[in-house]
């Protein structure tokens, strides 16, 4: 019996509640599942006046509200992204507003492709930003190289400390690549933990969506079966996963090699995979010249945003959508 076939049985005991997952109202204009749709509301940083920008590629956005975590911060919101490529490099930028303006934190990039003792590799990216309200601390996660994915803490959001290795390629059987991953607080019946980990597997040359669990967000264990994979949806590779709530069920939404966001239920369970079709469409003209990607959710006086990943790959920028 594999994982999936025994968390089927364990979704007959008993459902699960989605504790992090972003719960989204109802809307009258809906994608897929209800969810609203996204019309693009612009750009949140100028990468031509970047200070920091050694690749003129921006990807993987992470939007967090820490008004309600610290005092004295330098915004109301913090939007974590990445260059792409080498050297790469966790950056920052502030706002009060999802709807911008946003500030490039003068002293980017607050962690490097060099962290002395504990690693030096071409490249480090894809930041996701996880608040722990027991500890009060935020911890990181980025890749580096493409088959490691890294932890770091902060109790302010900006200054991090190392943690350590908390999945690579050695703990999933099979992939030659574990990378753009995303850490979400959700239970799963009969695995005693509080959070789980999507992200991208490279498989027989193929991307794919995989996942982990965890009892505390830093110790991990790994499903070898891809969560979702992406044939039923026209696609090839399948990456930037993220985990939404909805309906009293769980869904993945990611993007595909054609440009475009696809949603698919997974169950409270992680025992299903419904694909469910486009989640967001790709406009055509800039930023994202057909492709939108690696989506991160937020909500600022009751509206809802999402921020992506707009354009080409090693050409990309950071976009900002809004609900309609």
């Amino acid at each position: 019996m594999n994982r999936r076939q025994i968390l089927r049985g364990a979704a007959l005991l008993g459902g699960a509640s989605a504790l992090g997952a972003l719960q989204l109202p109802s809307p009258a204009s809906a994608a897929p599942a209800g969810f609203p749709n996204y019309q693009y509301l612009g750009m949140p940083l100028n990468k031509s006046a970047l200070r920091y920008n050694p690749t003129n590629e921006l990807i993987f956005p992470c939007i967090r509200g820490v008004y309600d975590k610290i005092s004295g911060g330098l915004g109301r919101y913090y939007l974590y992204y990445a260059p792409h490529e080498k050297p790469g490099g966790i950056c920052l930028a502030y706002g009060n507003s999802l709807s911008g303006p946003f500030t490039e934190y003068a002293a980017n990039p607050i962690v490097s492709n060099v962290w002395s003792p504990y690693y030096s590799v071409s490249h480090v990216s894809s930041p996701h930003v996880l608040w722990q309200p027991a500890n009060k601390k935020f911890y990181l996660y980025y890749h580096g190289e493409n088959n490691t994915t890294r932890m770091a803490w902060s109790t302010d959001g900006v200054h991090f400390t190392y943690f350590g290795v908390v999945l690579s390629t050695s703990m999933v059987p099979g992939t030659t690549e574990t990378s753009y991953a995303r850490v979400f607080e959700h239970k799963i019946a009969g695995l005693g933990n509080t959070h789980v980990m999507l992200f991208m597997g490279v498989t027989g040359g193929t991307r794919k969506i995989f996942w982990g669990w965890s009892p505390d967000a830093k110790s991990w264990q790994f499903d070898p079966t891809p969560l979702v994979t992406p044939g039923a949806d026209g696609q090839t590779d399948i990456s930037g996963p993220h985990l939404l709530s909805r309906n009293g069920t769980t869904y993945v939404v990611y993007h595909g090699n054609g440009g475009n966001m696809y949603l698919t239920e997974v169950g409270n369970n992680f025992d299903r995979e419904v694909h469910l079709g486009v989640f967001h469409t790709a406009l055509s003209g800039a930023p994202d010249n057909g492709r939108s990607a690696a989506p991160s959710f937020g909500t600022d006086g009751g509206v809802e945003y999402m921020f992506y990943e707009a354009g080409a790959r090693l050409s990309a920028t950071i976009a900002v959508a809004r609900a309609v």
